[in-house]
C-alpha cells in the first residue's frame, strides 16, 4: 500500500489525506508536489493578474456616474380612509399606506422629475439622494393626463442629472434605467431603445408618444431616468407591459417630460389642447359594419380614425367636424390610430388655430379648429 510522511508518521494515503483535509495538520504537501507559488498553502490562486483597466472603456460606467448621483428614492405616505374603521375590530379609520418610487434631480436646488403615480394623493414625501442624504419633498404640481409630477425639496448644490433630446433617439440606441425597483436602492440596467413614438403602448388614447426599451424596469423604477450611452436623461422610466419571455419597458420622452416640468414650475399644472371628440380606430371589418347598419354613415373600407361622436358646443363642433368623419391629418402630421390624433392634437396650443384633413363620404375637406383648455378632471 503506498505511504507519505505526515511529520514522523507513516499513514495510509486515503486516511491522510482524510486527515490533512479535517484537521489541517499535515504541511509538508505531497511529495514533489509545491504549494502553490512562494510555497503558501493559503494561496486561492495562482494566475496571473489580469491586464489593468482603462478608464473610459465602459460607457455605461461612465454613463451611470454622471447620472447616478442625481437618482433619488421617492417615499410616500398615504392616508386612506377604511369605511369599517372601528367596526368589529377592523383597525382605525384612517390608515396609512407606504409607497416608493424614483425620480432624478434637475436643478440643484432641489427641483426634482417624477411620475405622477408615484406621488398621487402622499401626505409625505420623502426623498433620498445616493449619498444617503435625506429631505422632505412638496408637491409642486402633477399631469395625469402624462403622468409627470415636479417635487422640490429644500437643498442648495445638489448633484443634477443633465438632459438630452428625446426627438434624436431611435430605435437600437443604447438604454440605461437608473431606479429603486423592489425596494434596490441605486440598481442599474440596460438594454436599447426598441421603438420611438409608440402610443399605444398602454391603451388607446394616450398623449404620450413613449419610448420602449427591453432595459428591464419592475416597480419602483417609477418616475426614474432613462438615459443614454451619453449619460444624458432621454426618458422617465413610468410602465410595464408583461410578455411571455421578456418584459416590455416604456418611458415619457423627456422632451415632453420637460415641457410639462415647465409648465407645472410657472402656473402650479399643466395644459392640454382639447378638441372634444370620441374616437374609434377605423378596419375594413368595422366598416362593413357600419355601413351596412347606418344609411347615414358611408365610411371607406380601410384602416384610420373614425369620429363617433363630436360632443354638443366643442372647439370640434365649433370647426365643423361630425361623426363619421375620417381625420386623415392634423396639422402637417398623418394620423393612423386615436392615439396618434391625440399626441397631434397635443403638440398644438390652446385658442391657436389647427388644421384637420378629413374624408367625409367621397369628399376631402380641410378644416380650422380653435382648442380649448382640457378641462381638469377633480
Amino acid at each position: 500500500m503506498s505511504r507519505f510522511v505526515c511529520g514522523h508518521r507513516r499513514l495510509p494515503i486515503g486516511t491522510a489525506l482524510l486527515a490533512g483535509l479535517l484537521l489541517g495538520g499535515c504541511t509538508g504537501g505531497l511529495p514533489g508536489v509545491p504549494w502553490g507559488r512562494g510555497g503558501d498553502p493559503t494561496q486561492v490562486s495562482d494566475a496571473p493578474p489580469g491586464g489593468a483597466f482603462q478608464p473610459g472603456n465602459n460607457f455605461i460606467v461612465n454613463a451611470v456616474d454622471k447620472v447616478g448621483p442625481a437618482v433619488v428614492r421617492i417615499d410616500t405616505v398615504r392616508r386612506v380612509v377604511n369605511p369599517l374603521g372601528g367596526l368589529f375590530g377592523s383597525g382605525p379609520s384612517i390608515q396609512q399606506q407606504q409607497g416608493q418610487g424614483s425620480g432624478f434631480i434637475t436643478r440643484s436646488d432641489g427641483v426634482i422629475l417624477t411620475n405622477a403615480h408615484v406621488v398621487e394623493g402622499a401626505s409625505e414625501v420623502g426623498v433620498t439622494l445616493p449619498d444617503g442624504r435625506s429631505f422632505s419633498g412638496k408637491v409642486l404640481g402633477s399631469d395625469p393626463v402624462t403622468d409627470v409630477a415636479v417635487v422640490k425639496v429644500a437643498a442648495a448644490g445638489l448633484p443634477v442629472a443633465p438632459l438630452g433630446d428625446s426627438s434624436k433617439v431611435r430605435p437600437g440606441e443604447w438604454a440605461i434605467a437608473i431606479g429603486n425597483p423592489l425596494g434596490l436602492d441605486n440598481t442599474v440596467t440596460a438594454g436599447i431603445i426598441s421603438a420611438v413614438q409608440r402610443t399605444n403602448a398602454v391603451g388607446e388614447g394616450q398623449r404620450v408618444p413613449y419610448l420602449q426599451t427591453d432595459a428591464a424596469v419592475n416597480p419602483g423604477n417609477s418616475g426614474g431616468p432613462l438615459i443614454n450611452e451619453r449619460g444624458q436623461v432621454i426618458g422617465i422610466n413610468t410602465a410595464i407591459r408583461q410578455a411571455p419571455g421578456a418584459g416590455l419597458s416604456f418611458a415619457i420622452p423627456i422632451n415632453l417630460g420637460r415641457q410639462i416640468a415647465a409648465q407645472i414650475l410657472e402656473k402650479g399644472r399643466a395644459s392640454h389642447p382639447y378638441i372634444g371628440v370620441r374616437l374609434q380606430a377605423l378596419t375594413p371589418q368595422l366598416a362593413r359594419e357600419v355601413n351596412a347598419t347606418n344609411a347615414e354613415c358611408r365610411l371607406p373600407e380601410s384602416n384610420g380614425v373614425v369620429v363617433v361622436e363630436v360632443m354638443p358646443g366643442s372647439p370640434a363642433a365649433r370647426g365643423g367636424l361630425r361623426t363619421c368623419d375620417l381625420i386623415n391629418q392634423v396639422g402637417t402630421t398623418a394620423v393612423d390610430n386615436p392615439s396618434e390624433v391625440q399626441v397631434a392634437v397635443d403638440q398644438g396650443r390652446v385658442g391657436q388655430p389647427l388644421s384637420l384633413r378629413v374624408q367625409r363620404g367621397q369628399r376631402q375637406l380641410n378644416l380650422q379648429l380653435r382648442p380649448a383648455e382640457l378641462p381638469r378632471q377633480n
